[in-house]
């Protein structure tokens, strides 16, 4: 699996990742969070307005099993702890 990292670091927010799911074809906006000392994958999601105003969300991203959708979670966080090891985060001060 090809994962490509952004750093993001802005708020809880440490990266947004790219998988390439097939040969150029590629899913998007994959946030790392950073939750107290916690790394926790958000997976993509659409959300719509119905005509009532209620806000629904849907999820992009489905897996057969809870179990599935840990174990790719735990690869994607492995990946960008590994990347994050040569991409150290560049913190610029404004004085």
């Amino acid at each position: 699996m090809k994962i490509r990292f952004r750093d993001i670091s802005r708020g809880i927010v440490e990266a947004r990742a790219s998988v390439e799911v097939a040969d150029g074809i590629f899913l998007n906006e994959i946030t790392i969070l950073n939750k107290g000392q916690e790394l926790e994958v958000e997976l993509p999601q659409k959300s719509f307005k119905d005509k009532h105003g209620k806000i629904h969300y849907v999820h992009l991203i489905t897996f057969e099993s809870e179990q599935k959708r840990i174990v790719w979670s735990i690869e994607i966080i492995d990946a960008y702890l590994r990347w994050r090891e040569t991409n150290k985060p560049v913190l610029v001060y404004k004085p």
